[in-house]
């Protein structure tokens, strides 16, 4: 498997928290994969159906993260309750990353989120790190279906 990178991207969460909620342009979708949501659901002592609802069509997805007020429900004083466990589109933002096809992956990022340009320069290693997360939760998704 091979990725391709942004190359000049500057990069520093502000923890703004803008990626967890709906904005005046955008209604936010926070898709789980069943292992976050069996992460999330042990390590919060919740039922599914309190932070979750159920969703077909964005395979490898399967859940949605409900929200309260437009933002995430485990959005706390600005904060993530749930910061070790969250989604690795959480993780990921405001990196995406896309499937090309034949193994070859693609990241971009969107230019809504104000950090990006702040900071230093990303280096490879950095999405090495975002890759490596990914094929993890792959594969952990996989086993536990």
């Amino acid at each position: 498997m091979k990725f391709d990178y942004p190359k000049r991207v500057r990069f520093k969460c502000a923890r703004c928290a803008l990626c967890c909620g709906d904005t005046g342009e955008r209604i936010r979708q926070i898709l789980l994969l069943k292992t976050e949501a069996n992460l999330i659901a042990e390590g919060t002592s919740m039922g599914f159906d309190e932070f979750a609802e159920e969703i077909e069509g964005s395979d490898p997805f399967v859940y949605r993260m409900r929200k309260n007020g437009g933002r995430c429900v485990f959005l706390k004083d600005n904060l993530c309750s749930i910061y070790d466990r969250r989604p690795i589109i959480c993780r990921f933002y405001p990196f995406k990353l896309e499937n090309l096809g034949r193994d070859h992956y693609v990241f971009s990022y969107t230019d809504e989120c104000p950090s990006i340009g702040k900071g230093a320069l990303l280096r490879k290693s950095f999405f090495e790190e975002l890759f490596r997360e990914f094929l993890k939760s792959m594969g952990a998704n996989q086993s536990s279906e």
